[in-house]
């Protein structure tokens, strides 16, 4: 039995059922940031795609294909590929930015996928993230309680995933102001780690 988030119209509705709550907003953040060629990574139903900038050039990836089929009629003309987070058919460099919402949450091995981001940005590339991540505390604990039902309901989905911790030790570092918290939700943009560093100087 497939979850909901594999089935294309019922994950599209529970989306749209989102984002007047306050999605909307985190989408239009996390989309307007992307510059040159940019990876829409899980672009599932293509919600991001009509939002990236005309200046950036973008590519969906998913692993269904679909799903793509509904990315390509929101986002004519915008190619797409079917692949996995953790096995992107891409070459190291080659993404100005990565666009990254509420993926990591489902992927298999997100160790394995933010290794592959890591790869395929250019060394002054940026990811751009939107994800629900772990609670703290007694609603962590929660989490941690219903996450086999919820991962099988889903349809891959884990509640309480440590995404920033993740992020961290795959060698990333935080756009300093970038980081916004809302309960669950997190989004901010991260830079391949030493990039932000300041150049040195001569001599």
């Amino acid at each position: 039995m497939r979850g909901f988030e594999q089935i294309p119209w019922l994950y599209d509705l529970s989306l749209a059922l989102l984002e007047p709550l306050g999605l909307d907003r985190w989408r239009a953040w996390l989309t307007a940031g992307a510059r040159g060629r940019t990876l829409d990574l899980g672009t599932g139903t293509g919600r991001n795609l009509p939002l990236v900038p005309a200046g950036a050039r973008a590519l969906g990836v998913d692993t269904r294909r679909d799903v793509l089929e509904r990315a390509r009629r929101r986002g004519p003309g915008i190619p797409v590929v079917l692949a996995r987070a953790e096995a992107l058919p891409f070459r190291a460099g080659t993404f100005e930015t990565v666009l990254c919402g509420l993926v990591l949450c489902s992927v298999d091995d997100p160790d394995a996928a933010l290794a592959e981001i890591r790869r395929v940005l250019r060394p002054d590339g940026a990811l751009r993230l939107l994800e629900h991540v772990r609670h703290p505390g007694v609603r962590g604990a929660l989490q941690d309680a219903v996450q086999p039902a919820w991962t099988a309901i889903a349809g891959g989905c884990r509640p309480n995933r440590e995404t920033e911790a993740a992020l961290a030790q795959a060698g990333f570092e935080v756009v300093p102001g970038t980081r916004r918290a809302r309960g669950a939700m997190r989004r901010l943009e991260a830079r391949p780690g030493g990039s932000l560093a300041p150049a040195r100087k001569p001599g």
